[in-house]
């Protein structure tokens, strides 16, 4: 099997690639034998009305290392151009925010290929909006949210709402821009929704205000969900200096179990991840309440590794080759089928 990935340089792993979920992933299909190349969204092209990407193919080796970082250290490449249409996956695993010229491109081979994830449902759910697709009229899986550009409108919902908030950029992700607001620091919220809102150019951005959470002072859960279904959790609890628990932000990752309540939050929102073909995410949740669907990169699998000696990655590679192989026999009964018909 040829799996192509398309996401950040390979270089940009570093100083921590043992800590990179996209390099476990890339690891363990290399392992298996299968070819692997990556490319980035930058490196899509169209010749001759097909689309195809400037690859930089991992050459195969005899011996692989158990470890992530000699693995990344020692992997050597060699350039190709080549057909995206010619791989058997393609799995996405590009920061935000969302390159629509990239979908684009993959718009043209997706009924070749097998893409994780669905370039329909990653349009749909790219950035926090997503979650209001899960219907919750009572708040019960999804605190109170709102998403504008009107600063009034803003302002007047600090004022009669809680007195805690959280305010963030609608495309934001790792943690980025996310701040709390209090109502006692009701004169600074003018300054903070010009700096979030406007741009220099004139153009304005979204931003989201959310109820705070109690108890998200102790941290968030990242859960990894496939198919549908949870495969991996674990607790992000914040630093001594920072209110966020991304580990990018300076968070500590717990071992975590999931409640009943969280278990019960997975199963309402399975079946329309897996309708809207977003096998692969991952969902933050504190205290029981989902705050955001992350479709474009999700992490957490090497800290996941780490706290439950475990290997989460096999079971998503163990997903896309059976994906592969049902796509490889659905065309061969449709080929014997019409082979059949021709000659009737």
């Amino acid at each position: 099997m040829n799996v192509c990935f398309i996401m950040y340089p390979w270089e940009e792993m570093n100083p921590h690639p043992e800590n990179d979920s996209t390099l476990a992933m890339i690891h363990e299909f290399v392992k298996r034998g299968h070819g692997v190349a990556i490319t980035t969204p930058a490196n899509l092209t169209i010749r001759d009305s097909v689309a195809y990407s400037f690859s930089r193919v991992i050459n195969r080796q005899e011996k692989i290392s158990n470890s992530l970082k000699s693995f990344h250290k020692h992997a050597t490449f060699y350039d190709e151009m080549l057909p995206l249409a010619g791989f058997d996956a393609v799995v996405l695993r590009s920061n935000p925010p969302l390159d629509m010229i990239m979908l684009n491109f993959l718009d043209s081979v997706k009924d070749d290929v097998f893409i994780m994830n669905d370039l329909d449902g990653i349009r749909r759910a790219n950035n926090k909006l997503y979650t209001a697709v899960f219907e919750d009229d009572n708040n019960e899986i999804i605190p109170r949210t709102h998403v504008t550009k009107n600063k009034e409108y803003l302002k007047q919902t600090i004022k009669e709402g809680p007195d805690k908030m959280i305010l963030k950029p609608l495309n934001g992700y790792g943690g980025s821009g996310v701040i709390l607001i209090e109502k006692r620091a009701m004169l600074s919220i003018n300054s903070l929704l010009d700096f979030y809102i406007d741009n220099n150019d004139g153009t304005s951005n979204y931003v989201i205000l959310q109820d705070y959470i109690e108890g998200a002072e102790k941290g968030d859960v990242r859960i990894l969900m496939l198919n549908g279904k949870p495969i991996g959790a674990m607790k992000r609890v914040p630093g001594d200096e920072d209110h966020r628990s991304n580990v990018s932000a300076g968070g500590t990752v717990q071992k975590h179990s999931l409640t009943n309540h969280e278990k019960e939050l997975c199963r309402r929102i399975g079946p329309k991840l897996i309708k809207d073909g977003l096998y692969f995410v991952g969902i933050d949740v504190i205290n029981g309440m989902l705050v955001e669907v992350n479709v474009m990169s999700p992490g957490g699998i090497t800290y996941m590794n780490k706290v439950y000696k475990t290997r989460v990655q096999e079971k998503i590679i163990d997903f896309v080759e059976d994906k592969v192989i049902e796509r490889v026999n659905a065309f061969e009964r449709r080929s014997k089928l019409r082979k059949h018909v021709n000659e009737a």
